[in-house]
């Protein structure tokens, strides 16, 4: 990844001058990034982005030509200027594993360090996690309705730009998905890629049956036809299936066929019927046409006799949700290791900060399925049988026994330097498919799922009510005294 030291919003950079200026720029911080919504209409969120954090701040540092390009703004000062020069990341980092199925308010990254340093990495962390934790979510979907079939990424020519493109496929891996039409992404991850011809091929030859023997030359063993450029069944089956009869007898294996647009039940239904009947059993039917969970999930429930997926759009954008909204919040600061909570108040109570220096605790029943999260201070353990409740309706509770826990926050960083290591592309895959295998059935429904619980540790809620009582205590000072 190149150096994103000005992947960043303007104000970040202006604030730590300020720290600078009131000597503000020792003051340890500590900043909780996190969800408040679950996209999609679900009942979870997939983590991913954590690789190109880590790569963002290991390789974060400010060039001269950085240097020269803010002194012409004419904003900053000489003693900032020097800063920049000499930075680099000292603090710690705690994140949540990729892949791991993750709800809201739960800190997906936590930053402890300078606030110089932790104002500065806010908007990219920001960007990195919120775009593909959301497509690995999404990804996750598409996949789960898919049932067992195979599911391509198609999304490169409608992802937001370059950079969305590969790192959206990326996390559709992550979620899923087998491979991806996205050649740079398989080059730069190591991942599948996966294509057969678009209707130009079909159209650059006299004939569709010329087209699809001009294909099987030169692919023989990869020969997956595309059969809607015409008519599917009147033309593109027939066709494949002379070609697909000629590969099988010249001892190649044929693929089979791809169908981009009409009723894909109707269509795969009678392909399969002229499939069979032609004795090309073990021929695919790969759907694909502007495709998400929800269609994928009808089409199937209809007994469409599709193989595998292709889906683009929808999958690449999170049409349905095209942001995460994820937030990053200032929880604790101090000096010489010695925190003191934050906490922001609004009068949207969704917007109201958890304060302290936190963790997630899983708990799992005997038979490894996830009952609930808790959020919990730092230095919190529990033992059973323990009494959770809802943080908002407190009178919500449930008591949990022979549970075992987990701890869902990791050591990324420590004193600056990556203390964790990474996995490969598939073995974040497989991460991802064996948490989500300890979430219940009910809260990975498309629709209507069930709420999984996250609650607020006694100790974290009584903590909050206390900050909460003396903020507005503060502001009944300050409107008293302006009477």
């Amino acid at each position: 990844m190149k150096n994103l030291e000005f992947l960043t919003d303007l104000y970040q950079l202006t604030m730590m001058q300020g720290y600078l200026q009131h000597g503000y720029e020792e003051k340890d911080a500590v900043f909780d990034l996190y969800f408040r919504n679950i996209p999609n209409g679900g009942g979870y969120a997939i983590a991913a982005g954590l690789e190109q954090v880590i790569e963002y701040i290991e390789t974060l540092h400010f060039t001269d030509e950085d240097i020269d390009y803010l002194s012409g703004l004419n904003l900053f000062n000489t003693e900032f200027l020097v800063a920049l020069k000499n930075f680099h990341f000292s603090g710690d980092i705690d994140a949540v594993p990729e892949g791991t199925p993750v709800f809201p308010y739960e800190p997906l990254v936590r930053v402890k360090a300078r606030i110089f340093e932790a104002q500065l990495v806010e908007t990219t962390l920001l960007n990195l996690v919120n775009f593909e934790t959301l497509i690995a979510t999404k990804a996750f979907r598409v996949v789960t309705a898919a049932g067992g079939g195979s599911v391509a990424e198609f999304g490169l020519r409608r992802a937001q730009g370059p950079d969305a493109g590969v790192l959206g496929a990326r996390a559709a891996i992550i979620g899923g998905c087998q491979s991806t039409s996205n050649v740079l992404a398989g080059q730069k991850f190591g991942v599948p890629v996966s294509g057969t011809q678009a209707h130009s091929w079909v159209q650059c030859f006299p004939s569709e049956l010329e087209s699809f023997r001009a294909y099987a030359k030169s692919f023989p063993d990869q020969c997956l036809l595309l059969v809607d450029t015409y008519n599917v069944l009147k033309s593109g089956v027939p066709n494949a299936i002379k070609v697909g009869l000629e590969l099988e007898a010249a001892g190649h294996h044929f693929l089979g066929i791809r169908i981009d647009s009409g009723d894909l039940t109707y269509l795969s239904r009678e392909a399969r019927l002229m499939l069979d009947e032609a004795g090309l059993y073990d021929a695919k039917i790969v759907g694909s046409n502007d495709l998400d969970e929800h269609t994928i999930w009808a089409i199937r429930a209809q007994g469409a006799p599709i193989d595998s997926w292709g889906v683009g759009t929808h999958l690449i954008t999170s049409k349905d949700t095209p942001a995460l909204g994820g937030v990053y919040k200032l929880c604790a600061e101090g000096q010489n290791g010695v925190f003191e909570p934050r906490l922001k108040v609004s009068e949207n109570t969704t917007k109201i900060t958890n304060p302290g220096i936190k963790k997630i605790v899983r708990f799992y029943d005997r038979g490894g399925k996830a009952m609930a999260d808790l959020i919990a201070l730092e230095d919190e353990y529990f033992k059973e049988p323990l009494t959770i409740f809802d943080p908002l309706q407190t009178w919500k509770k449930k008591t949990l026994t022979n549970f075992t826990t987990k701890e869902i926050l990791k050591p990324i960083f420590r004193s600056g330097k990556c203390v964790y290591n990474l996995p490969s592309i598939q073995e974040i895959q497989a991460y991802t498919q064996s948490e989500m295998a300890t979430i219940w059935d009910e809260v990975k429904r498309l629709t209507n799922p069930h709420r999984y619980i996250v609650d607020l540790s006694p100790k974290l809620y009584n903590l909050k009510q206390e900050l909460l009582q003396q903020i507005s205590d503060q502001v009944n000072e300050v409107e008293e005294s302006c009477k």
